[in-house]
């Protein structure tokens, strides 16, 4: 069952990515700044970030699981599913531009705690904050760039 941890979050990445296959129209018809990446770049990123999400996760969890830890890491993961699904779906550009600033911070409370549990933990983490950071800008700039 632990070992099944690892792949959690790419089920479910993989699951709101299926879902949101239909919203393509709507990101190709948006105005994006000069540095929005191809949008073969998207699935190849968040393929990588969530198999670091899962081992990191599993990493953590074969410490010391507590409670704490698995409600940040759901609770972060949770925020991570909602965000395309207010962009994509809803095509709410400022809400979600709030949203994954909240997710941002998620992620670096995740990171600290998986940190103090164990250093390799959290440091996985690390490309998964900074594509956050990078995802931020740019919703941030679409919105700005759409109003």
């Amino acid at each position: 069952m632990k070992k099944i941890r690892i792949f959690l979050p790419l089920i479910l990445g993989t699951a709101v990515g299926f879902l949101l296959m239909n919203s393509y129209d709507f990101y190709q018809a948006l105005d994006k700044p000069f540095f929005a990446p191809p949008g073969w770049i998207f699935p190849v990123v968040w393929t990588i970030l969530y198999l670091l999400m899962g081992i990191s996760y599993y990493i953590v969890c074969n410490n010391s699981c507590n409670p704490v830890i698995k409600q940040i890491f759901n609770l972060q993961l949770f925020f991570n599913l909602l965000w395309p699904i207010i962009f994509f779906i809803f095509e709410q550009l400022l809400l979600s531009s709030i949203w994954i600033v909240g997710l941002d911070i998620l992620i670096i409370v995740m990171i600290l705690v998986f940190t103090q549990t164990d250093k390799k933990a959290g440091y996985l983490q690390i490309p998964y904050l900074v594509w956050s950071l990078f995802a931020t800008v740019l919703n941030i700039s679409i919105f700005i760039l759409n109003l």
